[in-house]
């Protein structure tokens, strides 16, 4: 199981415990005086704006604490930013306890007496409020439901039953888009083997790492050196390893288009008219591959690092939290008879994910733009192999997996020839070996992967199965030469 910390595992994309509501509980048309006027100014703005995309950008460190709620199909029930928070949350029964906290100063009752600095005041929600809260307890991916029932007052807050909903609900009619890179530093990281070292750089001259790693800013790097299996009756001399890094500069593409029309009647449709959930970023690699590795025809794949990320974009007043996760992997196949010694520089950029129109629905989105150059290349013996280190990454909203997309960069050898050999009669006689064949070596690249069915979570139509991203595939020849 993957091991959170509860803490904000980053200053710039740090998760804020958000959660957003309205009115009071008993009665969803009232409010108290100070909501009226808070909620009469953010209703100003909104208006002021209303014909202005919605930004979207990291959420800051100082946003930690923002919340948002709306109120669908009542008067100025748009998005809002609110003080509620999510307290704690039961994924099995789907309950929550909302409250407000009055850090440092005096909060009101709802008798309309002050309490304490510090202690929580019972929080005001209502049915039909939807809230979207950042990472929050018992919803380490964040939350985005809306509230079905008042259950009612606890010693932390209100307690209430909540039921999943989407992001339409809270976006409408508006429009937002924008690319938002992953603070390397936010990543939780597993190894998986022993001698996995893992870099990040960021602004303000702030570095983690092996001393002397240099790492782009912003970028995050993942090195490897370990043993793999030797093909049966290899020599000692062929004993195999593969060694070196990935360099990834993550980010996160999410956009949304208002609401869907129907073209022949002019009305309005549920859900948006457009959107696109993806990941992309710069690429860089050099790996080595060394020795006669134990294959098979069927590509053996060794994980060795897993790391995972829940940056939260704030789009208007909303956090959206997006749930990253990156599988660091080498894959090995062949017929195991084949001796290498090859390393290879590869630089990049990629893009995968899925976009949606009213017309088309969902549709993939792969695309990979790479440039090699070998540094060392040698094959000897008869065979073939096919070698890659790369990375899946999965992408998704409020715990709910949308894309999955797999890079895999990889070297292919491959050799053909004979050896013959004569012994003349003789104690004095010297043997004669000859050996004539070519051998090739190749570059390549694979983008796969799927668009999943909680992709809906827009507010889009149910995607009835798995869509495959399609196959992306290149390859190129680094050197051949002859035996």
């Amino acid at each position: 199981m993957r091991k959170r910390p509860l803490r904000a595992l980053v200053p710039a994309l740090a998760a804020s415990a958000l959660f957003l509501a309205a009115g009071c509980s008993a009665d969803p048309g009232q409010s108290s005086a100070a909501e009226r006027t808070q909620d009469a100014g953010t209703s100003a703005t909104a208006t002021a704006n209303s014909d202005q995309p919605l930004a979207v950008a990291a959420a800051p460190a100082a946003a930690a604490t923002s919340t948002a709620v709306a109120r669908p199909g009542t008067a100025g029930g748009k998005a809002r930013k609110s003080s509620l928070k999510v307290k704690s949350y039961d994924s099995h029964t789907r309950r929550a306890v909302i409250s407000t906290v009055g850090k440092g100063t005096s909060s009101p009752s709802p008798t309309g007496t002050p309490t304490p600095a510090g202690t929580a005041t019972p929080g005001r929600t209502a049915v039909g409020d939807v809230i979207a809260s950042a990472p929050a307890p018992g919803a380490p991916d964040g939350l985005l439901a809306k509230v079905t029932k008042v259950i009612g007052e606890t010693a932390d807050g209100t307690e209430v039953q909540t039921a999943p909903t989407t992001l339409d609900t809270l976006l409408g009619d508006d429009d937002a888009k924008g690319t938002v890179p992953v603070d390397p530093a936010s990543f939780d990281v597993q190894r998986l083997l022993p001698d996995v070292k893992v870099s990040w750089a960021k602004t303000g001259d702030i570095h983690s790492g092996p001393e002397g790693t240099k790492v782009p800013l912003g970028s995050l790097r993942v090195d490897v050196a370990t043993k793999v299996a030797t093909a049966e009756g290899a020599p000692a001399s062929a004993a195999a390893s593969v060694s070196g890094f990935v360099q990834v500069k993550p980010e996160v593409d999410f956009s949304y288009g208002g609401t869907a029309s129907t073209a022949s009647t002019g009305s309005t449709a549920s859900g948006p008219g457009a959107a696109y959930l993806g990941v992309s970023g710069d690429w860089t690699s050099q790996w080595a591959l060394k020795g006669r590795a134990a294959a098979s025809a069927k590509p053996v794949r060794l994980p060795f690092a897993k790391l995972h990320a829940d940056p939260v974009l704030q789009v208007g007043p909303i956090p959206v939290v997006v749930n990253l996760d990156l599988t660091c992997y080498f894959e090995i196949s062949g017929d195991g008879r084949v001796t290498v010694d090859v390393e290879q520089d590869l630089k990049g950029d990629f893009k995968a994910g899925g976009t949606f129109g009213t017309a088309a629905g969902w549709t993939p989105v792969n695309e990979s733009h790479m440039d090699s150059s070998p540094v060392r290349t040698s094959v000897t013996t008869a065979g073939s192999m096919k070698a890659a280190l790369g990375a899946q990454a999965t992408v998704g909203l409020y715990g709910t997996v949308g894309v999955t997309a797999d890079l895999a960069p990889y070297l292919r050898g491959e050799a053909a020839g004979t050896v013959t050999a004569t012994t003349p009669v003789g104690s004095d006689a010297k043997s004669d070996v000859a050996a004539s064949g070519s051998w090739a070596l190749y570059g390549g690249l694979d983008l796969s992967g799927t668009l999943q069915i909680q992709l809906a979570v827009f507010g889009t139509p149910v995607i009835q199965h798995a869509i495959p991203l399609g196959a992306l595939h290149r390859e190129w020849k680094l050197a051949d030469g002859k035996m």
